[in-house]
């Protein structure tokens, strides 16, 4: 299969409007959401992913999750790619959405061991072979730190074994990982999956990077990348190191609202999420707000 999955691919945000009829008073906003794909990729970036954790997947009816990924493929058509999260509690259901997004015109899938459950080796394996049926090329999730679950290189080495699984989201924050997948499993593509791990990882040997804080800064992460993988590494540690306290946002529990308030302070739009995710306490409001701004002022 010759889709890799690779290049910088936007985990999008997803904005929501004030609805009373709507769960928790908010609806997705698919106009407006429509407009922040084209956005990023017009940006120079290579593909959007939608409903993953920072889409808020989790907090979706089944209708609404449906409808993101059509609204992210349609607004993207043939410009970029687009890598539909199919994150589910057990094989059949994440099977399930992987069928649905090769039905809806996906170009790949994100899929995340089993969510709600600590699965063992042969529990992984059987989840992802169900995921793989769907005939889509698909990007396993390593987040140990959600999951309880930790695709080490040895058991990336035994997915890459399964047809149609080609890239790997790496995102336990250990970044000696990437020689070693690469040794392990040589057929995946390793993409970053942690913003402020992005520079290491891309000197290591990884060719993509599912992003969070690109939602706020498309470009300048394109140029980011592009400068990491060409080995420019004084200008991209120049680009890099000023944004990466912001960036380090993206490995907090509080991604997504951080994410969202970087887009409103920008002025793109973020606005609200749904519960469970409340806003930001004032202390990490002030630090973000600092953060954000001397990611703004080095940019500028």
């Amino acid at each position: 299969m010759s889709e890799k999955l690779d290049g910088v691919i936007v985990a999008t945000a997803l904005p929501y409007a004030e609805d009373a009829g709507a769960p928790a008073g908010l609806r997705p906003d698919f106009d407006r959401y429509a407009e922040h794909c084209r956005w990023l990729i017009e940006s120079g970036c290579r593909g959007v992913g939608p409903n993953g954790s920072l889409g808020e997947y989790s907090s979706l009816t089944d209708d609404e999750r449906r409808q993101v990924a059509r609204t992210a493929i349609e607004a993207v058509g043939n410009d970029g790619i687009v890598v539909v999260g199919v994150h589910g509690a057990g094989a059949h259901q994440a099977r399930s959405w992987a069928e649905k997004a090769a039905e809806d015109g996906a170009d790949g899938v994100l899929c995340l061991p089993p969510t709600m459950y600590r699965a063992n080796r042969s529990e992984v394996i059987h989840h992802y072979t169900e995921v793989a049926k769907a005939g889509l090329p698909v990007m396993i999730y390593n987040n140990p730190h959600d999951t309880k679950v930790d695709l080490t290189p040895e058991l990336l080495g035994e997915l890459a074994q399964i047809e149609n699984l080609v890239a790997v989201k790496e995102f336990s924050g250990d970044v000696r990982r990437i020689l070693e997948i690469r040794e392990l499993a040589p057929s995946l593509t390793v993409v970053a999956g942690a913003d402020d791990l992005t520079l290491e990882a891309l000197l290591m040997g990884a060719t993509g990077w599912f992003a969070g804080f690109p939602n706020v800064f498309p470009a300048e992460s394109v140029r980011l990348f592009d400068l990491a993988v060409q080995g420019d590494l004084p200008a991209a540690r120049a680009l890099y190191e000023p944004l990466v306290a912001a960036f380090r946002w993206d490995s907090r529990v509080e991604f997504v609202q951080a994410i969202k308030f970087g887009m409103d302070y920008i002025g793109r739009y973020g606005g609200p999420c749904r519960p469970p995710r409340g806003p930001l306490v004032p202390e990490h409001l002030a630090q973000l707000e600092q953060d954000m701004k001397m990611a703004v002022e080095s940019l500028a």
